[in-house]
């Protein structure tokens, strides 16, 4: 499908691996100029892009606004601005009881995925306005909507992209720039490999195994006997970002094989 992304500039933080990097690649095919910006691109290879030539990585962390506003001078001294903005960047975190997981945990799984959002955002928003023209994407999670008991801090940081991504969509609009989230569920993604793994070591079963029983007892409503692929998420997130998408705002896609058991 041809989403006349051509003539767009879009920037992915944690473009380096998992959902951003298939990101990268489907925009990549659309011929979408794409700025990747991540802490580490150990996953990137620029011979599995179709256009390479259209692609540009940026080490930078999404804790640290001065890095952003560096990358944004730079940028616009070579005339470059943003169209879309699409925020990836994040990380599961602490995981155990409530109680045993520490403020510093709470603080670091915040500042990346929810105040990444929010830094990233601030820091490119102009581009869009002076446009006139724009979509902004977040990358939320089903746990945003059915919280689990081991992982409160991650699920809180997913439920309050919703919230800003909702927000944003109300002050925007007029604007002609829309803001929407993506809420996969389940993906096979070097966070989901190291959850599996650690699953079958505590277990002592195989990858597979872990795979299976979790689907079972973490995932009942989920009717899928797999992971899902990071491109099945890049798929609906390049459709929110094409004029395709121009009276869709405000939304929330989950991309969750019915993971999640309400309306």
């Amino acid at each position: 499908m041809d989403l006349n992304l051509a003539n767009k500039t879009v920037l992915i933080t944690g473009g380096g691996s998992g959902i951003g990097l298939a990101t990268a690649k489907a925009l990549n095919e659309e011929e979408a100029t794409t700025v990747l910006f991540d802490k580490k691109f150990d996953q990137f290879h620029e011979t599995t892009f179709p256009n390479p030539q259209l692609i540009k990585t940026v080490t930078g962390d999404v804790r640290q606004p001065e890095e952003l506003a560096q990358l944004h001078q730079e940028l616009r001294a070579q005339q470059l601005t943003f169209d879309i903005l699409i925020n990836c960047a994040g990380i599961t975190g602490a995981q155990g009881s409530f109680s045993d997981i520490s403020l510093e945990d709470w603080q670091e799984v915040f500042d990346i995925n929810l105040f990444g959002a929010v830094n990233t955002t601030k820091e490119f928003l102009s581009d869009l306005r002076e446009n006139q023209w724009g979509r902004v994407l977040f990358l939320s999670s089903e746990d945003a909507l059915q919280p689990y008991d081991d992982e409160i801090p991650y699920c809180a940081t997913k439920a309050g992209l919703l919230a800003l991504s909702k927000g944003l969509a109300k002050t925007l609009g007029p604007e002609g720039i829309t803001a929407n989230a993506v809420s996969p569920a389940f993906i096979s993604t070097p966070m989901t490999d190291k959850m599996m793994q650690n699953r079958a070591d505590e277990l002592n079963i195989s990858f597979d195994e872990a795979i299976q029983s979790f689907l079972k007892e973490r995932r009942p409503f989920m009717t899928s006997s797999r992971r899902g692929y990071p491109e099945e998420v890049a798929n609906v997130i390049s459709f929110l970002c094409s004029e395709k998408a121009n009276f869709v705002n405000g939304a929330n896609y989950r991309v969750d094989h019915n993971s999640v058991g309400t309306i």
